[in-house]
Parts: structure tokens; C-alpha cells; sequence
């Protein structure tokens, strides 16, 4: 019977708990001074926020010699051109084969390779990092390794992968939504991504080696610089079934609660405005057979819900938590035909592992990264594994983000339900007393997200336009800066090629008073992408950070080759940027200072 398995929530709480030195205990973090507790916390009168110039190319460049913004331009402007774009990979094999591994790879690193990649490892990053650092850009470390496999290759790996041995044997029906349902189609996630970097399960092993990588990662983090990150993607921690599956529960238990919501004439609410009367959705649950009117109403009391008489999302995600009696359901309502349905399918006692390692994967990493005091920057990735990423995310700000933000979760804006997912984050931080830390961008996946949705059959989860998805990012943006006004805890990275966006924050930030000083406000931009935006924000003393990325030359192709991609979709800002390094050279030659040397 579906209703004595344990339910997923109730077994990843677990989990997160029996990692915790006593059940229920937060990690220990080294308080920051002057650090205020709460929410409400008073704010200090700070100078004006410092004028930025982003058309200065004097100071935009100055911590680059002649022959690196010549670098730059021919980078930028091969990138640009259609037809070396079509041909690269082509034009990457010839060039190997040619000149042999050791001059391809001179080749690389007098070019792509050294205007995007810090270096192969820890050390010979080093010179890089202290650099930018000199003249105000910190970094985020990310180790750029990807497998190089051919597409059917790629497919192969996430069929096995994100299916069930039920599933695969015939033994289990697969009842989750289309959207979390793997597709032969679009089994090479890389395809129509043009700059995050995709892993694919092997086996235990190999998620293990990944880990080990990353606390290298993190150590070389803690040791090139202060307050310094690490980038980590949770599909390369483990199997991604549990990732499908788990994000399947959460979205029918929210679905479930917005039926309810439209039920009691509330639908089209921002999800933290909409509370539900607890006596009508007590009758609801009832009548639908999901427990007796007894075992309900102890879900809903005063130490759950306070004395509102009401529900929000929040009040409803804690329901299924180890903490009630609804963590032994299974089953979720289908409000459209009055059936209870099965939210996931039976693990055998190796995905029970494979499951449980994953997550010790992730406490090993966040402990680590406290240790040598390194901020952990979680990536976002596809919708359809994204809210489980993003709960994952949150039980380990829970236990980690005590005193000031160690573990950031990232928020794709390009996603319908970025803004319902932000801000019940931060309401959430500031009820349980904990540090929200978030890093906003645009996304990486729309094309592959339309033609997923439209190829399988669901609503397109992203903003119908890209006027959309800058309107959703400001309104996201806009929110965390005013919460950021009555709270120190709270931090925001802004990781933004865009010079309005950068704007509307700097402009935003001086009418609410939020001084760079502080570092509540950060920015952040791709390693060899807009400096013209990092390094004047570094200087006028906003914390900034590049996305460095490292790894040997061949094992970063498959990253490069997007990279250079990437540059042709965003063509209106490479524009302007290399109309920017031109101007930049040209005064050199002018002025006589080509043997510009940064000081």
C-alpha cells in the first residue's frame, strides 16, 4: 500500500539531520563583527554610494597590458563570426591534429584558452587571482572539467541514469509528471546550452572523484583569497533520478496547494501573499479521503501554525517535514479527478544509497568550505531537476547560514515562478533566523526549456520574452534589495552582463541607503566577459567577483566551445565591449603608453 512507504521529504530531512552533530542542531559559524541578528535590525547612515563610470575606458583597462586587450579583441571578434562558429569543433580537430597536442595547446592559451580559463590547477591560477584581486575583483573558482562525449553517448548515460530500476525492469509505472520524466530527446543536456557545464552519472566513484576535485577547488579558494567562492553543480554529486524524482513531490504538493488556493477564490496571488483559511482547507482535505478529520486537525495547531487561522506555502512545506504526522503519506490529491495518487516510485536499497551519498557529498563540501571560509555558490540548472536542487540548497542554509551566508542558492529569472520562489526564500530566512544568500542571473537553458516543453508536452516554464525575463530579474532584484535594507544577513550577488541591470542595482542601492562597504550587494561576471563593468565596480570599492574557471586545456574544450557561443548570442554587448577596447588602444597609441604596465 502506497500509504506505508515513507515519504521522500520525510527521508532527505532525515538524512540532513543524521548529518548534524545532535538532530535539529545548525553548524557553527564564525560571527562576522558589527553582524546584526534578526530580521528588523537597524541601519547605520552610510556616505553616498560611490559614482561608477563604465564608459571610462582609461580606468575600465587599467589593470590590463596592450597586448591583453589586443588578445581580447581578436577573441571576441572570432567569436562573433557565424562561420568559424559553425565550423569550430571542425577547426579545433584540424588545428590538433596539425600542430600536435603541445603547440595546439600553446595555441589555446595564447588565445581562448587564456582569455576564459585561469589556468590548468591550484597554482598557476594563483597569479591571475591576486591580480584582479589588486585592483578589486575577487573570484569564484570553478572548475571547468567536462567529459567529452559524443551526443549518443550523452543520451545513453541520462536514460540509465534518471530512470528507476522499477521503471526499467517493468515492475513500476512511472507516475511522475511529463516534466520530470526523462526524454530520449533531449538526453544530451548540453544541447542548446551555451555556457553552464553539464555532468552526466557514470557511477559512485566517479561522483566521489567530482567531490574530491571540489574540495580542492575550495581549498585553492581559501587560499588565493578572502571571502573567496566555490561553484558546485549537485548533478555531478550523484545519481540524477533522485533529483527528478524528489523535484516531482515538490511541485504536485505546491500545485496541490494553489488548487486549494483557487478553491477559496485566490488563484493568479504572488504564492507568499496567498493564505488559506485552515477550517475550509481542513474540509477539503477530509472529503478527498487523504486522512480522517482527526489525524488533520493535528497537523493544523497553534505550534505549527501560529494563531492565524491561516496557511501560507510556508505553514504548508513544513507539513511535510519529519516533524507531523503527514510525513508517512505518500500520496498527493489530483483535485482535477478526486483520485490520490502515487508521488514516486519504490527505491531499491542501492538508490536508498546512492541517495543517502549524495547528500553526504553535500555535507562534506559545505563543512569544508567552513572550515577554510569559502562561500559555497550552489549553480542552478534545468527546471525539471531545480526544485529539488533548490530544497536541497535550503536545508543546508539551514544548518550552515547561522551567523552570515556560507551556502548562496542561485534564481534562473528567466523561470515563471522566479519571483514566488525568491521571496518565499527570504521570508522563510527571516522567520527561522537564518542568512539568505542568493545570486540572481538570467539563466542558461531557455532554448533547451521552449523545445523541451513543446517536444513532451507541458507549459513552457520560462517568460514568454526576453523584455519579460529583465522585467522579472529587476523585480526579483528589487525585492532582496529591500529586505537587504532591514537586515545584515541577508546577501545578494547580481551576476549580470548587463549594463542596465548593473544600473538599476547601483541607482537602487543609493536610494535604499546600501553601501558597498557593508557587502551585501555583490556583482558578478564571466571570466574574460565585461570588464569594462567588473573592474570600475572593483575600483570604486563594490565587492566583485569573476566566475574563474580552471582545468587542463583539453579537459575545458567542451567548456570553451560554449563559451565562444555564448559571446555570438549576446552580440549587442560584445558589441559595445569591443568598441570599447579599440577606444582603449587607440589612446595608448596616441598617448605613447603601449608599454602600459599595471601597477
Amino acid at each position: 500500500m502506497a500509504w506505508k512507504r515513507v515519504f521522500l521529504l520525510h527521508r532527505v530531512a532525515q538524512r540532513f539531520a543524521a548529518f548534524s552533530k545532535a538532530p535539529g542542531a545548525r553548524e557553527q559559524t564564525t560571527a562576522s563583527p558589527g553582524t546584526a541578528q534578526g530580521c528588523g535590525a537597524a541601519e547605520a547612515v552610510r556616505p553616498p554610494v560611490p559614482a561608477v563610470d563604465f564608459g571610462n575606458t582609461q580606468e575600465a583597462y587599467r589593470s590590463r597590458r596592450s597586448w591583453e586587450l589586443a588578445r581580447n579583441l581578436l577573441v571576441l571578434r572570432l567569436c562573433a563570426s557565424p562561420v568559424l562558429l559553425a565550423h569550430h569543433e571542425q577547426l579545433l580537430h584540424f588545428a590538433r591534429k596539425l600542430l600536435g597536442q603541445w603547440m595546439f595547446d600553446k595555441l589555446m592559451k595564447m588565445t581562448f584558452y587564456g582569455h576564459f580559463v585561469a589556468g590548468e590547477d591550484q597554482e598557476s591560477i594563483w597569479p591571475l587571482i591576486r591580480h584582479n584581486k589588486t585592483f578589486g575583483v575577487g573570484s569564484i573558482l570553478d572548475y571547468g572539467m567536462e567529459e567529452d562525449l559524443s551526443p549518443e553517448e550523452a543520451e545513453h548515460k541520462e536514460m540509465e541514469s534518471c530512470t528507476s530500476e522499477a521503471e526499467r525492469d517493468g515492475s513500476g509505472t512511472n507516475k511522475r509528471e511529463k516534466q520530470y520524466q526523462v526524454h530520449p530527446a533531449f538526453g544530451d543536456r548540453r544541447d542548446g546550452v551555451i555556457s553552464a557545464r553539464t555532468y552526466f552519472y557514470a557511477n559512485e566513484a566517479k561522483c566521489d572523484n567530482y567531490m574530491e576535485t571540489l574540495l580542492r577547488c575550495i581549498q585553492a579558494s581559501g587560499g588565493a583569497s578572502d571571502a573567496g567562492f566555490a561553484a558546485i553543480k549537485l548533478t555531478a554529486l550523484g545519481r540524477p533520478q533522485f533529483l527528478l524524482q524528489f523535484s516531482d513531490v515538490l511541485t504536485r504538493w505546491r500545485r496541490f496547494f494553489h488548487q486549494m488556493a483557487a478553491e477559496q477564490g485566490q488563484a493568479g496571488r504572488a504564492a507568499v501573499d496567498t493564505k488559506l483559511e485552515v477550517v475550509v482547507l481542513q474540509e477539503s482535505i477530509a472529503k478527498m479521503g487523504i486522512a480522517s478529520k482527526a489525524e488533520i486537525e493535528q497537523w493544523f495547531t497553534l505550534e505549527t501554525l501560529g494563531g492565524s487561522g491561516t496557511v501560507d506555502l510556508l505553514d504548508w512545506n513544513s507539513l511535510i517535514d519529519s516533524r507531523t504526522q503527514l510525513s508517512r503519506h505518500l500520496v498527493v490529491p489530483n483535485v482535477q479527478t478526486g483520485q490520490l495518487e502515487p508521488v514516486l516510485s519504490r527505491f531499491t536499497e542501492e538508490e536508498e544509497q546512492q541517495m543517502t551519498r549524495m547528500l553526504q557529498r553535500m555535507d562534506v563540501l559545505a563543512k569544508k568550505a567552513r572550515e577554510v571560509g569559502v562561500r559555497l555558490m550552489i549553480d542552478a540548472e534545468q527546471s525539471y531537476f531545480q526544485p529539488a536542487i533548490s530544497r536541497l540548497t535550503l536545508e543546508m542554509q539551514r544548518r550552515f547560514n547561522v551567523d552570515k551566508p556560507l551556502i548562496f542558492n542561485t534564481f534562473q529569472c528567466y523561470l515563471k515562478d522566479a519571483y514566488d520562489n525568491v521571496t518565499m526564500d527570504v521570508e522563510l530566512a527571516c522567520r527561522e533566523g537564518w542568512c539568505f544568500g542568493a545570486k540572481l542571473v538570467r539563466g542558461a537553458y531557455m532554448a533547451q526549456e521552449r523545445a523541451r516543453a513543446v517536444e513532451i508536452g507541458y507549459e513552457d516554464p520560462v517568460n514568454l520574452t526576453y523584455e519579460a525575463t529583465n522585467a522579472m530579474y529587476h523585480r526579483c532584484l528589487n525585492y532582496v534589495l529591500e529586505e537587504l535594507k532591514h537586515t545584515t544577513k541577508a546577501e545578494v550577488m547580481v551576476a549580470s552582463h548587463n549594463e542596465d541591470t548593473v544600473r538599476f542595482t547601483l541607482r537602487r542601492m543609493e536610494e535604499l541607503g546600501l553601501h558597498p562597504a557593508d557587502g551585501q550587494v555583490s556583482f558578478g561576471q564571466l571570466l574574460g566577459m565585461c570588464d569594462q563593468i567588473s573592474f570600475p565596480l572593483g575600483q570604486a570599492g563594490f565587492p566583485v567577483y569573476k566566475y574563474v574557471p580552471y582545468g587542463p586545456v583539453m579537459e575545458v574544450l567542451p567548456y570553451l566551445s560554449r563559451r565562444a557561443l555564448e559571446n555570438s548570442s549576446i552580440m549587442k554587448g560584445a558589441q559595445r565591449e569591443r568598441k570599447l577596447l579599440w577606444q582603449e588602444l587607440r589612446r595608448r597609441l596616441c598617448t605613447g603608453s603601449l608599454l602600459h604596465h599595471p601597477v
